[in-house]
């Protein structure tokens, strides 16, 4: 999640939160930018259509999101207090892939600058952001040096998120499988 600074003019400002999603190539792969600032993410979340789409079972994956989420089936946090070992080491991977998206993030916002302070009204900056992401994923594309991702085949995923109804449960799966003993 990424608040840019919206500048009607020279006394008023207003925030707009952006709810950006991506992949490991940085594409960014879903953005929503229509709420203002004071909106939680976890709201943002909660009633976009991706979180209905992926509740309904109508999309497979998971996303992670920081501690401000809750833990879901389709949306895993890191543990609140890793125990030494398998969480711990949960943890630490979570965050590195986290940190792709404020990576991608980052190098949005080098690429146009004019997100970092942009003068217009809230509901042109939400316009603007939308353009932007759509020119920045032409330009990764465009750019791309790395062969094409290899998309896994479903069937061989042992962790079905729609099985569960409790995130926590995911995660431990998680953790158990690829980080226990």
């Amino acid at each position: 999640m990424s608040k840019t600074v919206s500048k009607c003019s020279h006394t008023n400002i207003f925030f707009v939160t952006v709810k950006i999603i991506c992949d490991a190539a940085h594409i960014i792969t879903n953005v929503e930018a229509k709420w203002p600032g004071s909106v939680h993410d976890s709201r943002i979340f909660t009633e976009s259509s991706l979180s209905n789409r992926m509740g309904q079972g109508e999309m497979d994956g998971l996303l992670l999101g920081d501690r401000g989420y809750p833990c879901q089936p389709t949306l895993i946090t890191p543990y609140p207090e890793p125990e030494p070992g398998p969480q711990q080491h949960f943890n630490m991977a979570h965050n590195r892939t986290r940190a792709r998206v404020e990576m991608s993030i980052g190098l949005l916002k080098s690429r146009f600058q004019c997100l970092r302070h942009l003068r217009v009204t809230p509901e042109r900056a939400c316009d603007i952001i939308v353009a932007c992401v759509v020119l920045y994923n032409i330009s990764i594309i465009r750019r791309e040096q790395h062969p094409a991702l290899q998309i896994q085949d479903p069937e061989a995923d042992l962790i079905h998120p729609g099985d569960f109804q409790d995130g926590r449960v995911v995660r431990d799966l998680i953790c158990r499988n690829i980080f226990g003993n």
